[in-house]
Order: structure tokens, then C-alpha cells, then sequence
């Protein structure tokens, strides 16, 4: 039994989705809080589980007879390490025999802006490790999806407005890292593996800007702005501070380059090339 957790969430509903044509129904389950958000998996014969990371011992129960755990880190960040390792220990207690984790790409996370918001993948990491699991690292790049959250809907009439600098990130799309999540959880090929899972190409956000005005045969500019203008601009949006707060340190990522390293390993399970920078901005913003 393999049981995918966060599984209504956008990247766990993907793998399920992709899992349903390789495997059948009945050997899937996911962990959700509300059943009722499940309604559609259950039809198609997938296990509902109940559970919170928050709540050991619903995991306790929701983890029986599981062989096979897709653990997708928190969304929540309070104690986000304390509620991995609220499934961890609860999967070592029912005798669940692999992890597979989703982790992040990042080239040292001893020396980034983002030490403070991404050290627990790492520490969730060696958690796994230290009890002696199977596991398979599924260490994932920034998703090409977050790029609309940090330059807006409008960006074709404001131009590219984010203080990154000249830095380079190998965004890959939810989509893709979905399908091969799927494809490496029903194989044995990558078995005590870490796994940076990234595009084989690198942008800036001057990439970002050119590329949309070759889309769009209008002139979007670029400008990187400093962390102080920038957070002025978005107080002006009215934007909640976590928000605020949330971009500025991901900007600072970025302009330190933390993501530009690329691999290979997303295009080999895939069997082609990622989704390209140029095809996600044309599908998000040329109508």
C-alpha cells in the first residue's frame, strides 16, 4: 500500500492522479484532514485516511499496513519539523518500510538568506535516515508556478518587479515533478537516493521579463528594486506581512543564486525535457 499525504493539495493530487494509470486504485491511500475534500479519490477507489500532523496519534492509525510513504512536507510553518516528525515516528511505530520526502534543491543551505525558512527539509531529511527507513529524497527545485505570486497578473502592463538581481533559479513545474514523483515511487531504482529534481535550464528574472516581451510583442521591463523598496511597495499593496516577509526572503535566495544549479535527474524519469520557462509563461499569461 502506498498512501500519499497532502494529497488534496496541488502537487499531492498530481501524483495520485498519476499514480491511478500505473497502479490500481486500491493499492493507493492518502491522508487527508477532511474527508469531504477527498469526495472525487474516493469515488475512483482510492483508501481514505484522516489524519493531522498535528495530531500523532490519527497518524498512528491512518499509516496501518502502508509499505510505501510519499511524505510531502508541511505547508503550515509552525514547528514544521515537529509535525514531519510526528509522521515519521508514527510511520516507524505501524512498521512502514519507506519514505519518500519532499525536500528542496538548494546549493548550501548553511550559507542562504533562507537557512531559517528551509533548514527543517534538511533536519526532516536525517530524521528519516536516523531511524533506519528506506528512503528517497525528493529534493525538488523552486516550482515554475510561484513566478505569477512574485511578479503579479499584470506584469505585462508593470513590467518584472522583483529584487533578485541577476539570479538564476531551475524552476521546474509542479506537473512534471508530479509525473516523475509517480514514477519513482512504483520503482525500486531509487532506493536510499537523494534526488535534486531540477530543470536543465536556469533563468533570471531579465530571462522572465524578455521572454514575455517576445510573448507578447510588448516591452516588459526589469527592474531589480532594493529590499527596502520593494517591501514599501508591497506594504502599499496592502499585503499581509508573512506575505511580505515570505517574498523578500525568497528574493534574497535567488539574487544569492541558491537555486541555479541544474540536474538531470527530472528529464531521465521523465523520458524528455521539463516544461520550459518559455511554454509556462505563454500558458499563464498570453491569452
Amino acid at each position: 500500500m502506498i498512501l500519499v499525504t497532502g494529497a488534496t493539495g496541488q502537487l499531492g493530487s498530481q501524483i495520485v492522479e498519476n499514480l491511478l494509470t500505473t497502479i490500481p486504485s486500491n493499492e493507493i491511500a492518502v491522508l487527508v484532514r477532511d474527508e469531504e475534500k477527498a469526495k472525487l479519490l474516493k469515488e475512483k477507489g482510492v483508501q481514505i485516511r484522516i489524519g493531522d500532523y498535528h495530531q500523532p496519534e490519527s497518524l498512528v492509525t491512518a499509516l496501518e499496513n502502508v509499505d510505501k510513504l510519499v511524505l510531502i512536507s508541511s505547508s503550515d510553518f509552525n514547528n514544521r519539523i515537529g509535525q514531519h516528525k510526528n509522521a515519521i515516528d508514527a510511520a516507524k511505530r505501524v512498521g512502514v518500510k519507506h519514505i519518500l520526502y519532499t525536500g528542496v534543491s538548494i546549493n548550501d543551505i548553511q550559507t542562504s538568506p533562507l537557512k531559517g525558512l528551509l533548514e527543517d527539509h534538511f533536519q526532516t531529511e536525517a530524521y528519516i535516515k536516523d531511524n533506519g527507513f528506506t528512503y528517497t529524497m525528493l529534493q525538488h527545485s523552486l516550482y515554475l508556478d510561484v513566478i505569477p505570486m512574485f511578479i503579479g497578473e499584470q506584469v505585462l502592463e508593470t513590467g518584472v518587479f522583483f529584487p533578485a538581481g541577476e539570479g538564476k533559479v531551475a524552476y521546474a513545474s509542479r506537473t512534471d515533478l508530479a509525473e516523475a514523483i509517480a514514477k519513482i515511487v512504483v520503482s525500486d531504482a531509487y532506493d536510499n537516493q537523494s534526488l535534486p529534481l531540477t530543470n536543465i535550464e536556469n533563468y533570471s528574472y531579465a530571462d522572465v521579463a524578455k521572454i514575455l516581451t517576445e510573448l507578447s510583442g510588448k516591452e516588459v521591463s526589469f527592474v531589480s528594486p532594493t529590499p527596502e523598496v520593494y517591501e514599501e511597495t508591497l506594504k502599499g499593496f496592502q499585503l499581509p506581512e508573512p506575505i511580505i516577509q515570505m517574498s523578500l526572503a525568497f528574493a534574497a535566495g535567488i539574487k544569492n543564486n541558491d537555486f541555479d544549479t541544474t540536474f538531470s535527474n527530472l528529464e531521465t524519469i521523465l523520458g524528455r525535457k521539463p516544461q520550459t520557462l518559455k511554454t509556462y509563461l505563454q500558458s499563464v499569461y498570453i491569452k
